[in-house]
């Protein structure tokens, strides 16, 4: 009987430290998120400062005070911040090799923040995949797709990947190419096109648009159409356009073929 005493007692200091540490950890977790939502909003209510310099900013204060969480909890079992470091010196071989993948994610973050290629709300492409970046934290890049799929990238993935960043600039341009049968007339194609472009006010005076014969196809006389538009308008009026044009050239009296064959006979 008074073996299990003896027992008992040597398990409580055990049982109470386990205790604040789970107190511990529940407070620090809380006030980390509190903290990082806080630092969050606070610099994305500045203008001069974009909503990606927020995000990463709050995540690398969260990972900071969880941290400290990590160092009160290891100190309240007994093992006080320079055995932890020394025993992290001890082992930083294998830690490395356990965790170059998140450290190199971990440096990739802090140079997607320091060159700024793409920004939280824009479109653009990493390593083939495409996406709206709705975050950019300490390691990954989430991005959603146009069918609103969730994309998670690892940040060494995406700074070691080709980024085509389609939100970059205030302008884009549009090309449209439209195939019209060879019997036509191509410079009244031409107004045409040029004549409906410039009726949408979303087509920008400046640069000037412009309608050219680019191919001779096995079907048709290829005519491209450029015209430029805020990035924001880029797809509808792609769309917007390429049926317009296709009203006016029915209207117009101006074909536009079917992939055909034209058989000629010679006599011998």
């Amino acid at each position: 009987m008074e073996t299990l005493v003896e027992s008992a007692q040597g398990y409580a200091p055990l049982v109470v430290s386990a205790v604040k540490a789970l107190v511990v950890l529940v407070i620090g977790w809380m006030v980390a998120g509190a903290v990082s939502r806080m630092v969050r909003n606070r610099v994305n209510k500045t203008p001069e400062i974009d909503q990606t310099l927020g995000n990463f900013a709050a995540s690398i204060v969260r990972w900071v005070i969880l941290l400290m969480v990590l160092v009160a909890i290891l100190g309240i079992f007994g093992i006080e911040a320079t055995s932890l470091v020394a025993m992290l010196g001890a082992a930083t071989l294998a830690i490395g090799l356990a965790l170059q993948g998140t450290l190199s994610d971990l440096a990739a973050g802090f140079m997607l923040i320091l060159f700024r290629p793409y920004k939280i709300g824009q479109y653009v492409d990493v390593g083939g995949t495409a996406g709206t970046v709705v975050d950019l934290n300490l390691f990954v890049t989430e991005m959603v797709t146009p069918d609103n799929v969730q994309i998670i990238i690892p940040n060494g993935q995406a700074w070691g990947s080709i980024i085509t960043n389609f939100s970059a600039h205030d302008t884009r341009r549009v090309d449209v190419v439209f195939g019209i049968d060879y019997g036509d007339d191509a410079e009244k194609a031409k107004k045409i096109i040029l004549d409906t472009a410039n009726a949408d006010a979303r087509v920008l005076k400046d640069p000037e648009s412009w309608a050219r014969v680019t191919n001779l196809g096995d079907s048709s006389v290829d005519i491209t159409m450029r015209v430029w538009c805020k990035a924001k308008d880029y797809w509808e009026l792609k769309f917007a356009l390429t049926q317009a044009v296709k009203e006016a050239f029915d209207k117009g009296g101006i074909s536009i073929p079917y992939p055909h064959t034209v058989e000629i006979k010679r006599e011998a």
